[in-house]
């Protein structure tokens, strides 16, 4: 029988893990990313990959850390302020 991980309690555990998450969307995606942001369409070609990392995430932290809403400011600072340099209607 496999044991249980303990669920992370620590925000700055729980951060790095949201970082962890948002930084492999953006390296096995980065053409759909790319092409989301040069599009605006960012959260919506990305929704399945992100909607798989937001369970990921609220699977290994407790209900607390989940509500502070690390998991989204990773994907603004990864997907987004990361490719600040990208064309985009956005900016």
């Amino acid at each position: 029988m496999v044991p249980l991980m303990a669920l992370i309690e620590k925000p700055d555990r729980a951060r790095q893990l949201a970082r962890a998450i948002a930084s492999d969307l953006s390296l096995y995606h980065e053409k759909k990313i790319l092409e989301g942001i040069e599009n605006d369409s960012l959260f919506s070609v990305m929704t399945d990959e992100i909607a798989e990392g937001r369970a990921l995430f609220k699977s290994r932290v407790t209900p607390d850390i989940y509500a502070l809403g690390l998991y989204e400011r990773a994907l603004v600072d990864v997907l987004l302020k990361s490719k600040g340099h990208i064309k985009s209607k956005l900016w």
